[in-house]
């Protein structure tokens, strides 16, 4: 998830709705980032950071991803990456997307939102070793959920299905049962469930609010409804191989049913070209690199790696420019990809997607054993002497839904969203 999510889970933009690289957003998808070099020389609450694009909308969910692929690909990640995350956190467990002096408490202008919280809830619980700063985020997510039993982007704002889902990731991922999780008798499966459209005319999907409030069909959202109603997170693995998923019509459709009406949705959207698209502005309709990246992983947890065989394929021949121009959570985002449906992350269409993600930022302690026994002996050797070296450091083995962008309503713009000890206090 992600973010669905997602997501994804991007470059900003300006006006109301923005499309969705990674998880938890809208429409459509430019990028996450602007550059996917290491950052250098970094000060202002930037050192440790994967990406050098502003980190004001995004910081926080493109270092979770950044962390989960890298755990999802068998990679120690450098303390510092991981210590700029919790640093970020605020007293009250919440996050928001970026805080450039994370010494400065939060008050009431600090933006908090549920989509980096649940997000870093998933990377934290990943790496481990951050137990306090996972239960205070989950306490933070339970205090403010929604009447519905979902969650908006920001505390209180109305439910919707890509929100819904990146916590249900939170939770399902920190072995907490979504469904017991409840406000007002209602749990986020029931929000979610709400967000589900009928196959008549939506196909199945899950809605994204417009400017109206009108849930709309949106495969950002359906691709995040999948994983949710699965109960799912944003690094999930491929499922029992399905027949081809088709809209089932019900009033009242199990969690089950919405997710395989949702994969009907992404499947048919796919079909044509192998990939989504989205258009920003009135601009042409382009590929949605992001979205498609998040479809395949919703396919193939809902019925099998097969069923994201064309997108997966499609994204193998075109997607790492994009992934080279986006930055770290375009390459989580296809690393995510990789790992739901059992494809070599280090060889994606002839890219190593793992080296490209670790060069966007400090480069990680190097890798776990597992990984290490995947390797030729000469190459296993190498990368073992070199954990060795690391243990305590952050050098090492050099060379990670966006992002997702959210609409918040009354703000006029795009948002971006791409254990188990003691926390780092801000």
């Amino acid at each position: 998830m992600n973010v669905r999510r997602r997501s994804s889970a991007a470059a900003l933009a300006a006006i109301a709705v923005i499309g969705a690289a990674a998880a938890p957003a809208v429409a459509a998808d430019p990028s996450p980032s602007t550059s996917s070099s290491a950052p250098s020389g970094k000060s202002g609450g930037t050192d440790g950071l994967y990406g050098s694009a502003d980190p004001q909308y995004d910081g926080v969910w493109r270092q979770s991803l950044a962390l989960l692929a890298q755990d999802t690909a068998g990679v120690i990640p450098s303390s510092s990456a991981v210590k700029w995350l919790t640093d970020q956190q605020c007293d009250n467990g919440a996050f928001a997307p970026f805080r450039a002096d994370p010494a400065k408490a939060c008050d009431a202008k600090t933006m908090v939102d549920t989509n980096s919280t649940a997000a870093a809830v998933q990377a934290l619980w990943a790496v481990g070793g951050h137990g306090d700063a996972v239960e205070e985020a989950l306490g933070w997510l339970k205090s403010v959920q929604n009447a519905d039993g979902g969650w908006g982007y920001t505390p209180g704002s109305p439910s919707e299905a890509n929100s819904t889902s990146v916590v249900i990731g939170a939770l399902a991922a920190t072995e907490t049962d979504p469904g017991t999780v409840k406000k007002g008798g209602k749990s986020p499966y029931d929000a979610l469930l709400a967000a589900a459209l009928p196959c008549a005319g939506d196909g199945g999907a899950f809605g994204y609010p417009d400017q109206d409030g009108k849930p709309v069909a949106n495969a950002d959202a359906t691709a995040a409804g999948v994983l949710g109603a699965l109960g799912k997170g944003l690094v999930a693995e491929a499922g029992e191989k399905t027949a081809d998923a088709t809209c089932t019509a019900s009033d009242q459709p199990t969690r089950e049913q919405a997710a395989a009406n949702g994969a009907a949705y992404l499947a048919g959207a796919l079909a044509k070209d192998g990939h989504l698209t989205s258009a920003l502005g009135g601009s042409a309709e382009q590929p949605d690199y992001g979205n498609t990246a998040d479809a395949v992983v919703a396919l193939a947890a809902q019925g099998g790696k097969d069923k994201a065989a064309k997108p997966l394929a499609w994204l193998e021949r075109n997607a790492a420019k994009w992934a080279g121009e986006s930055g770290p959570a375009a390459y989580a985002q296809l690393i995510l990809a990789a790992h739901a449906t059992g494809t070599d992350p280090r060889d994606f269409g002839g890219t190593d997607l793992v080296a490209a993600l670790n060069a966007t930022g400090p480069a990680p302690q190097g890798v776990s054993a597992e990984d290490s026994a995947t390797a030729s002996d000469e190459d296993g050797k190498d990368q073992k002497d070199q954990k060795d070296q690391n243990e305590d450091g952050d050098s090492g083995f050099g060379v990670w839904w966006f992002v997702g962008v959210c609409l918040v309503f009354g703000i006029g713009i795009g948002f971006l969203l791409s254990g188990r000890t003691k926390k780092q206090q801000p």
